[in-house]
């Protein structure tokens, strides 16, 4: 089992910046691909960001590419998600994801309770 606890969510202005945390226990938190999703009222969820075991390999989806940032501290058994240029758009229930074999839309072997975002125009 992975426990999962997102913080640093907000309200923003558009342009401006947040940096999301997502804290993990349990077990060993290297062996898992780590990921952000979001999720929109009225939407389905969307995969973000993900980033592989050791950290070498990310992956962003086409709509934050350039804007947002992944990574992970194995040592602090966290992952990070830098946002900058925030947009309307990017207001959301933003997810952190654990998974032991995937990254991509369909990861989440395990989910934390989410953390919102909201970017006003």
């Amino acid at each position: 089992q992975v426990q999962l606890v997102e913080s640093g969510g907000g309200l923003v202005q558009a342009g401006g910046s947040l940096r999301l945390f997502c804290s993990a226990s349990g077990r060993a938190f290297s062996t898992y691909a780590m990921g952000w999703l979001r999720q929109a009222p009225g939407k389905e969820r969307e995969f973000v960001a993900g980033i592989s075991r050791s950290g070498e390999d990310v992956y962003y989806a086409d709509s934050v590419k350039g804007r947002f940032t992944i990574s992970r501290d194995n040592i602090k058994n966290t992952v990070y998600l830098q946002m900058n240029s925030l947009k309307p758009e990017d207001t959301a229930l933003y997810y952190c994801a654990a998974d032991g074999l995937r990254i991509g839309s369909g990861m989440g072997d395990y989910w934390g309770q989410g953390t919102q975002v909201t970017v006003s125009s």
